[in-house]
C-alpha cells in the first residue's frame, strides 16, 4: 500500500514526527478555506500523487494568500502530473495538500527501510536532502549514512545521536533528529512498513525541525 503525503503525515504525526500544519483539499474553494484556517503568511500547495519529483514537474506551488491557494489548486486539480517516476502518461491530480510554509536552512534525507540482505531495519540519511537526492546518492554514495538496527535492542538513542552528528548537527537539533528517528522507528514497526521516507527533513532558519515531505 502506497500512501499520499497527507496520509503519511496523518499517520506519523501521532508518533511525534514534527510536521507543519496542513489540510487536504479536493476543490479550489476547499484549498482557499484550508489556507485561511491554517493561518500564517505563506502556504505551499502540493499535488497529491504517488510519485516523487513533484516540485520539478510544477506540482508544488508557493502562495501568499488564501485566494492564491485556491488559484493554485484550480491549476493543479484535474491535470496529469508528469514526473520522472510516472511515465509519459503522468498521474491525475485529484487532491492537493495545503501546508504552512517554513523558511528552510538545511535539507536532510532520512529513511527507514528493510535491508533484505541483512533481514533488519536500517536507516539511511544524508546531509544533502531535497529533490536531487537520487542523483547525489548515485554520484557520491559515501554521502549516504547507514545505521542498521539490532532487533534485540531496537534503535539506541546513542546511535541515533551519532547519526545526527554525522549529518553535521549538534545540540538541540541533533536531539530533535534522534527523537524523530525514534518516532519513525516506532511507526515503522507498529505499522509493519517496508519504507518510510522523509525528504526533506528540514531545519528551519529558526532552528526547528520539520518533516516537509
Amino acid at each position: 500500500m502506497n500512501l499520499h503525503e497527507y496520509q503519511a503525515k496523518e499517520l506519523l504525526k501521532p508518533y511525534g514526527v514534527p510536521v507543519p500544519p496542513g489540510k487536504a483539499a479536493s476543490t479550489p474553494k476547499a484549498a482557499a478555506a484550508a489556507a485561511a484556517a491554517l493561518g500564517g503568511a505563506h502556504w505551499v500547495v502540493k499535488a497529491q500523487v504517488h510519485a516523487g519529483g513533484r516540485g520539478k514537474a510544477g506540482g508544488i506551488k508557493l502562495v501568499k494568500s488564501s485566494k492564491g491557494a485556491g488559484d493554485a489548486a484550480e491549476n493543479l486539480l484535474g491535470t496529469r502530473l508528469i514526473t520522472a517516476q510516472t511515465g509519459a502518461g503522468g498521474r491525475e491530480v485529484k487532491r492537493v495538500y495545503v501546508e504552512q510554509a517554513v523558511d528552510v536552512a538545511k535539507e536532510i534525507y532520512l529513511a527507514a527501510l528493510v535491508d533484505r540482505a541483512l533481514g533488519r531495519v536500517a536507516f539511511l540519511a544524508s546531509a544533502e536532502g531535497g529533490e536531487d537526492i537520487e542523483e547525489a546518492a548515485a554520484e557520491a554514495p559515501d554521502k549516504i549514512n547507514k545505521l542498521v538496527i539490532d532487533p534485540e535492542t531496537g534503535l539506541k538513542a546513542t546511535d541515533a545521536k551519532k547519526l545526527a552528528a554525522d549529518l553535521g548537527l549538534s545540540g538541540g537539533q541533533a536531539d530533535a533528529v534522534a527523537e524523530t528517528m525514534a518516532a519513525v522507528y516506532k511507526a515503522f514497526i507498529e505499522n509493519d512498513a517496508s519504507l518510510i521516507e522523509i525528504n526533506p527533513l528540514a531545519v528551519t532558519t529558526d532552528g526547528e525541525l520539520f518533516a516537509l515531505d
